[in-house]
This record gives structure tokens, sequence and C-alpha cells, in this order.
């Protein structure tokens, strides 16, 4: 496995490109990059016709086993601490790299982190000081879950910002924990239409992305905002699960 020149510039472009501009030392065949903007380090490589891209956030890896394919390693394995994806070319290769970037600071420890240090001089004692600490935490689990889903909504596609609403799955108010509150797998990016029927239990999602749609909504009303049996959210991720069937059992009626 050696890195022709061609290869390792396709590489440095598909890294710097998507967020991680920090070029560290090569290890063997790896070239490594880090990001200023996202808690993760890259490796990548490319081997047997493929483009490898190793990440070391567990998190980021976990949510790509559902879309992306795992490198097999016929020949090598990816670095210690690093889980590794393959694709044939370099136009997936920039979208698994900016992927990897995204979730890196979408996913849960990166919007606590921001919340506790943007709240920690916050006074909570008034109804009023505590609606200013969510109203920071909404902000910030919106950027989060735009980053999440590329700024699409997650049913339809999307992509103008004020027709998209951050969605929670658990409502911030029965969450218990900020943890649970800024964590991206209990959210939607969703059109404003699709928000409103949610937040209602009017329509859910079934562990594949299926939607479920009430009886009460009408066959009216589900003509006029295009609600039907087709839709279907772009991606589910093993985290959404536990969320969506508790939104299924409390609030879709």
């Amino acid at each position: 496995m050696s890195l022709s020149q061609i290869e390792r510039i396709r590489l440095d472009k598909a890294a710097v490109d998507e967020g991680f501009g920090l070029r560290r030392a090569d290890e063997g065949d790896w070239v490594c990059y880090d990001s200023l903007g996202a808690p993760a380090s890259l490796r990548l490589t490319y081997s047997d016709g493929e483009y490898v891209v190793a990440v070391n956030h567990a998190g980021v890896a976990t949510d790509l086993d559902a879309r992306w394919e795992r490198w097999q390693g016929l020949n090598g394995s990816p670095p210690l601490g690093f889980a590794a994806f393959c694709v044939s070319d370099t136009a997936p290769l920039h979208r698994l790299v900016r992927e990897m970037w995204q979730l890196a600071r979408a996913l849960p420890i990166e919007p606590l982190r921001v919340f506790e240090a943007e709240t920690r001089n916050l006074p909570r004692t008034t109804e009023i000081e505590r609606l200013v600490v969510q109203r920071v935490g909404q902000n910030i689990f919106r950027d989060a879950l735009f980053a999440y889903w590329g700024g699409l909504c997650a049913v339809t596609g999307v992509s103008e910002p004020r027709l998209l609403r951050a969605s929670h799955i658990k409502p911030w108010a029965r969450c218990e924990t900020d943890s649970e509150r800024l964590d991206v797998h209990n959210g939607l990016l969703l059109s404003a239409h699709l928000d409103a029927a949610f937040d209602a239990g009017l329509i859910a999602f079934k562990d594949n992305g299926e939607i479920l749609i009430s009886d009460n909504l009408t066959e009216g009303d589900r003509r006029a905002m295009n609600i039907h049996s087709g839709l279907v959210l772009r991606q589910v991720a093993i985290s959404h699960c536990e969320n969506l069937a508790w939104h299924r059992r409390n609030l879709f009626s």
C-alpha cells in the first residue's frame, strides 16, 4: 500500500476542503489531519482501488455505519483507535469526509460542551433567567441539527433555513438532563409544517424512518400539507430509535 503523488493530492484536497485543514506528519502510508472546528482526527490512504478514511470519533463511526461501507483492511488495518470507511471515487470521498466533520461537530458531547461554556455564568434563579438559558440551549441545538442533517429537512430535503425547525423528539421540558436536551439523536430538522404535525403528535416515525400518520389528521389536511405514507426520514441512526419510540408511546395519537 504505497501512495502515489496524485493520490496524496486528492486525499489532501478532500481533507482540507471538507474541514480538516490541520496537516500532521504521515504515519506510514496514512496521511493525517486534525480540525480546528470539529473534535476529530482523520487518517486517509488509498488501497486496492479504494479511498480509505479513518476517524477516531467513536460516535461518528457508529452513525456512519448505517450509510457507508466499512473498510475490510485486507492489506492492512486502520490505526489504533480509528474506524475506517472506504469509497471508490473522489466525489463520495469528499462527501464522506464532509459528513465526518459535520457529525463530529453535531454529536452529543460537542453541543453540550458549547452549552456549558456559554451558560456557566448565567443565573438560573428566576423563570426569566431560566428561559434565557433555555434559549441559549435551543440555539445551540438548532445549530447542531443543521450540521447533522446538512442543512436539509430530514424528510423533504427543503434547504431554506427560514422554513426549517429544530424539532425535539422528546420535548425539552420532558428531558431529565442537558445532555439529553442537546443530543442531536433527540432531534429532527424538519420543514415547518412537519415540525408542527410532529410536535402535535399527528405524525411519528418508525425505527426504519417510515412515517406514521394519526387518524386525527384529516384527509383534507393531509393533502393540503402533502403528508402521505411515502414520506420517510432520510437516515436513522441506532441512537434515534429510543427517542422515536418514546415519541410514539407518549405523543403520537
